[in-house]
């Protein structure tokens, strides 16, 4: 170890020392394994975890028909727990939604330590280096990347009604300049207003500074040195990556950043992120109205709960969730579920910062619980005669949310069912449909996200259908209700950002 960094290391010790955190896993002391290609698993109670608890987690979100997709927990450097919950797989990419933000800001620190910007303080006009913007007053001269890392540019941006600027701003023909053009609401700093496109407007002017897209920097910065070596992310029209979601990891990879902003933003022998920045960044920098948080650089902050933890938080549940005092870091990803339902079981996990006594009917009680997240539930299926009468009728169906313009179910005796869809221009199907609610997955959906389809019928003229993008956040239901030639659609959305609607369909003579 150099001297600069062995001097580095002391006055962090002190620090922690000073703070009453000696002990900490991380503050303390060089990890002894970073995962850079691949994580050094543990049983839980090596690391101070109950197994019987977790086990009892899993068992829970399978009981309870929870929308986990998989949910995986690293301590003290050691994957200790890293469950999958069929049909979402081992190796499969999931998005993960606003945690995008978390990565954004990050990218956003790595470019000030590389002084890429000129720092925290740089203003919008500088950052866009004199390009045209509308509505340039004195409030948003004095805009800069700090305002827009946390979220308090002062921008007239909407969050409400389902983040109406952000749709605004994707209905643009260029999305930077539709934000670089907002209105002034508020002197920057002043107040935090939850808003995606000001991340996007982030991400481009991390494109600015570095020459190159934030995917593209993240690959040569972050995920490269992090051995992240699968990752999607979309850009827009201009070649901007979506700064505010859509952004695709693996869960290992998700724990892979937690675990890097639990080590104050250093792997193996590089500083990746600043460490002043860093420490900046899990500093309360807004205060978000009404909601018992705070807010920091792309970070949620929860400085209340004892022990201290703060989180990136994405849509429909994703989260990496860092507790510093217990060098633990908890990645959810998941299709519209509320992650505190399955918090209390993790800290009921949490029974010591020392190992604790072997407990081989444990670890082999949660060994199969793992097993069982994986496995698919065994279908029941209960087939009226409606069925036939209605299987190959195309239905067209009348406008709605999704432009579902038409709607084909075939059943047979010796087959699985099938749905095909016409959706706009593009006709999406056949796929199998999994009955009794237990779903079939089959490839190439939209994003070339795989598609879990599953059915029920509910009485002997309701047929409900689940069409889940596997690996994605947005999973619908449609409730089918049959009368002569005609078909009443109730169509909704898990995580509601698409407003529930009811339409009818006729089916072709």
């Amino acid at each position: 170890m150099r001297n600069a960094a062995r001097r580095k290391l002391a006055l962090v010790m002190a620090a922690a020392a000073a703070l009453g955190l000696a002990g900490v896993p991380h503050a303390c002391s060089q990890p002894v394994h970073w995962p850079t290609h691949g994580w050094r698993q543990s049983s839980p109670e090596a690391q101070g975890l109950d197994a019987d608890a977790l086990a009892e987690a899993l068992d829970h979100i399978r009981d309870h028909g929870t929308r986990v997709h998989s949910l995986t927990i690293v301590r003290n450097g050691h994957l200790v727990l890293d469950a999958y919950f069929w049909p979402f797989e081992n190796g499969q990419l999931h998005d993960v939604a606003s945690v995008t933000k978390s990565v954004i800001t990050t990218l956003a620190g790595i470019a000030v330590g590389q002084r890429a910007f000129t720092g925290t303080s740089q203003t919008l006009p500088s950052l866009f280096n004199g390009q045209a913007m509308a509505h340039l007053d004195d409030r948003k001269r004095r805009m800069t990347l700090q305002h827009l890392m946390s979220m308090t540019s002062g921008l007239d941006c909407q969050a409400a009604p389902a983040e109406a600027t952000l749709r605004q701003m994707r209905s643009s023909p260029d999305w930077t300049q539709f934000m670089l053009d907002l209105p002034m609401r508020d002197e920057p700093g002043r107040r935090f207003e939850y808003c995606s496109g000001g991340m996007h407007l982030l991400s481009a002017a991390i494109t600015k500074a570095t020459g190159v897209s934030a995917l593209a920097f993240a690959q040569r910065e972050l995920f490269a040195p992090l051995g992240i070596a699968n990752a999607v992310w979309p850009a827009d029209g201009q070649g901007i990556s979506h700064g505010w979601g859509d952004l695709r990891l693996q869960p290992r990879d998700m724990a892979k950043l937690g675990y890097l902003w639990l080590n104050n933003g250093r792997w193996e022998d590089r500083q990746i992120v600043p460490g002043d920045w860093m420490a900046a960044a899990i500093q309360p920098q807004a205060q978000p109205p009404n909601s018992g948080q705070a807010y920091g650089y792309g970070l949620w902050l929860h400085a209340d709960r004892r022990p201290a933890e703060f989180e990136a938080v994405g849509r429909g549940g994703q989260r990496i969730a860092v507790v510093p005092e217990k060098g633990l870091v908890v990645v959810f990803t998941g299709g519209e579920f509320e992650p505190g339902d399955i918090g209390p079981f993790i800290w009921r996990a949490l029974k010591s910062d020392q190992p604790l006594p072997d407990n081989p009917s444990g670890v082999a009680r949660l060994a199969a619980a793992v097993s069982a997240a994986a496995a698919p539930p065994r279908p029941a299926a209960y087939m009226p005669l409606l069925a036939k009468r209605i299987s190959g009728r195309r239905y067209a169906l009348a406008a709605n949310p999704l432009n579902l313009k038409s709607l084909v179910l075939t059943f047979s005796g010796t087959a699985d069912p099938q749905l095909e869809l016409g959706i706009g221009d593009r006709r999406d199907g056949p796929r199998p449909i999994g009955m009794g609610g237990v779903a079939r997955v089959s490839p190439a959906g939209r994003g070339g996200l795989p598609v879990a389809v599953s059915g029920a019928w509910k009485s002997d003229d309701s047929f409900t259908l689940e069409y889940d993008e596997v690996g994605g956040i947005n999973a619908y239901r449609m409730r089918l209700r049959f009368t002569g030639d005609d078909v009443d659609v109730s169509l909704s959305e898990r995580s509601q950002v698409i407003p529930g609607a009811r339409f009818r369909g006729t089916a072709g003579r």
